[in-house]
């Protein structure tokens, strides 16, 4: 048959056809050769069967992520950061938290719609129609990589960037995009769209600390997240891109330059009109800039420096610590500063001043350690020694005191030479005969150096050091003219034993401190305060202290109520104090300038005075006015015998610890 004729065999059958029965010799048979398949469909057939082996790991793993994720309910609960420190008043609110910061939960009915209008048009414009992740916004991102050389963009959509903050790290890598795109697909199936957007809202860092829309509100604004306006939502819209650095409390002008784009993409999305937009780009919102909530800082900061000595290995953990300060006095101290600051400060050279109050016991009320925390976070009240000038005279009329002298003894301001060295007073003239009280309230040096002398000036370095001075204290000639530096802190605490009647007045701002579950890791105990003063030599310099306001140096500290304090400035107007109380609050006021430049004229009793009674009668506003040293007799009047005793007693025990440590580590300690 024709259709049979030219038929081939298989090649494998090629080599044993018979050429007839004639018993002719076969031709020798050929090796088969099999076709070779080229490369590139080796390398596709490779792929597919990697492709296919992935997809069904990825499908593993996507069961797995879908059985282990976790409900609404508990993804709706912020975590709270293993280390995260939670400083609070002495009202119980809080000062300030080491860590994340939330704010309360935002439901999607409650957040404003121009804030999710903003979110969604300059995040994610499609995020109500992708299933998860944009395919034209990972095209987009594959371009850019490819371009780089490397992982650059990364095309999230709103719910993959969900996804991340949930469940990934911050690396950028495809395995870790891979794991993205698995759970923002997942997270899609789990919950409404509604449900992931505010997920998202209130769990997106915003810079300073802040996580969460309100929060961020909160911080940047001074109010509720429900209550954000247009440029508001999308001032916080545009954090998100890069919240460190466009936080509006830091970088305001980039926070509104990314706030304009976001309004633009509002605008190109239909969320605005642009007429709208354009009369927007023109009114920026009002950042909250609290200079007086950040000076809190200054104590917070002092404070969580002391609790390693308090609670050593707790660091490890979230604490809760209970302080002394009072948020009213406060704001009270840090508007007295700046108020008095900004009427004199420039024309007078000042560049710095720091408040700090405490209760007669110690317990720190107020702390402003410089006119702003952002500027400059050395805190004045308790890092810088400066010299007092003669806020230092108390210590050298209270060694007299003790010894015997009267505030109406009488003495003569005129010129003395101790070792060379000749003592002047403020005005430069000399005014004769006065009682000491008289010379105490004019603050007449010489007078004050003649007092030393006849006290003894180690009985002056000692009083010092009695009453909490724990900076060094040479027994100089000068020293009752303030030549010895010493802080804030002691200053204050030494006056402080005045106003409670003659004990003990350390400075402490920690009360308790506790876990988040309410251990208690340490407690402050009320202990009996150490008697430092007998009640008579208490009672002689409190009147002569009220004598310095009342018709001296002090006349502008005067106050509606009893009050005594001290004025000091060094040489050169370099350092300028008051420092005083009344019967509820020690307070002390310094100005300067870091680098020891001089003032212009500045003295404790010029713009420190004002400041401080500026200060003072906000701190007691509404409260009852009580005579000086109403509280002294609450742990007694010690004699000067009883003094003696403690005193005496203190000393041994010193004696004895000084022995212990030289037996057991040798040499001087």
């Amino acid at each position: 048959m024709a259709g049979k004729k030219n038929q081939k065999l298989p090649i494998k059958d090629r080599g044993r056809q018979n050429h007839g029965s004639n018993g002719s010799r076969r031709k020798p048979r050929k090796t088969a050769i099999k076709a070779q398949k080229p490369l590139w469909r080796k390398a596709v057939y490779g792929l597919m069967i990697v492709g296919v082996w992935g997809f069904m790991l990825g499908l593993i793993g996507l069961g797995y992520l879908a059985h282990d994720l976790p409900d609404l309910e508990n993804l709706a609960a912020p975590g709270v950061n293993d280390n995260a420190v939670i400083v609070k008043a002495a009202n119980g609110s809080t000062l300030v938290r080491s860590g994340p910061i939330y704010g309360d939960w935002i439901s999607f009915e409650e957040t404003p719609d121009a804030l999710v209008r903003a979110f969604v048009s300059v995040e994610d414009r499609y995020f109500f129609e992708h299933p998860g992740f944009d395919i034209k916004g990972l095209a987009r991102a594959l371009v850019t990589n490819v371009r780089a050389g490397g992982v650059r963009a990364g095309g999230s959509t709103i719910t993959q960037q969900l996804a991340k903050n949930l469940f990934l790290s911050n690396k950028r890598n495809v395995t870790r995009k891979a794991q993205e795109l698995l759970l923002a697909f997942w997270l899609e199936q789990k919950f409404t769209k509604e449900q992931i957007l505010s997920l998202y809202l209130n769990r997106v860092y915003f810079g300073g600390g802040a996580y969460g829309i309100d929060a961020a509100a909160q911080k940047y604004f001074g109010h509720s997240a429900k209550d954000l306006s247009i440029s508001e939502s999308a001032m916080i819209a545009g954090l998100v891109q890069s919240p460190s650095r466009l936080a509006p409390h830091i970088n305001p002008e980039g926070a509104w330059k990314r706030a304009k784009i976001v309004l633009g993409a509002m605008a190109e999305n239909g969320a605005l009109t642009p007429e709208a937009a354009a009369k927007l780009k023109n009114q920026p919102p009002t950042i909250q800039v609290d200079k007086v909530g950040n000076n809190v800082r200054y104590f917070t900061d002092w404070v969580l420096q002391q609790l390693d000595r308090l609670t050593p290995g707790a660091m490890r953990q979230s604490l809760v610590v209970y302080t002394t300060l009072d948020p009213g006095i406060q704001r009270a101290a840090a508007l007295a500063l700046e108020r008095g600051l900004a009427t004199e400060g420039e024309t007078r050279n000042i560049q710095q001043g720091a408040i700090l109050a405490l209760d007669h016991d110690g317990a720190i009320r107020a702390m402003v350690g410089g006119r702003n925390y952002l500027r400059s976070q050395y805190n004045r009240t308790t890092q810088a020694k400066r010299q007092p000038g003669s806020a230092f005279k108390l210590f050298s009329y209270l060694a007299a005191l003790e010894k015997g002298v009267k505030p109406d003894d009488t003495y003569v301001d005129r010129k003395i030479t101790i070792d060379g060295w000749s003592p002047k007073n403020y005005t430069g003239r000399f005014s004769g005969r006065m009682t000491a009280e008289d010379a105490f309230a004019r603050s007449i040096n010489t007078i004050a150096v003649q007092i030393s002398e006849e006290a003894g000036r180690e009985s002056v370095a000692a009083m010092a050091k009695r009453l909490g001075i724990t900076s060094r204290v040479d027994p100089l000639a000068s020293l009752p003219l303030g030549t010895e530096e010493v802080t804030m802190l002691e200053l204050s605490g030494a006056y402080a034993s005045i106003a409670n009647g003659g004990f003990s007045a350390r400075g402490y701002g920690i009360l308790e401190v506790t876990t988040l579950s309410g251990e208690v890791l340490y407690r402050r105990t009320a202990e009996r305060p150490i008697p430092v003063l007998a009640y008579p030599v208490v009672k002689d310099m409190s009147h002569m202290l009220t004598s310095v306001i009342e018709y001296g140096s002090g006349k502008n500290a005067k106050l509606d109520r009893p009050a005594a304090g001290k004025s000091g400035t060094s040489q050169d107007s370099r350092d300028a104090v008051f420092t005083g109380f009344t019967s509820d609050i020690t307070a002390t006021v310094w100005l300067g300038n870091d680098d020891g430049s001089p003032m212009k004229g500045v003295t404790g009793g010029s713009i420190p005075a004002r400041i401080w009674r500026d200060f003072m009668i906000e701190a007691h506003a509404g409260q009852q006015v009580r005579p000086l040293l109403a509280d002294a007799g609450l742990y007694g009047a010690f004699s000067a015998d009883d003094v003696k005793k403690v005193i005496d007693q203190r000393r041994t025990e010193e004696k004895k610890k000084k022995s212990l440590l030289q037996r057991l580590f040798g040499g001087e300690n």
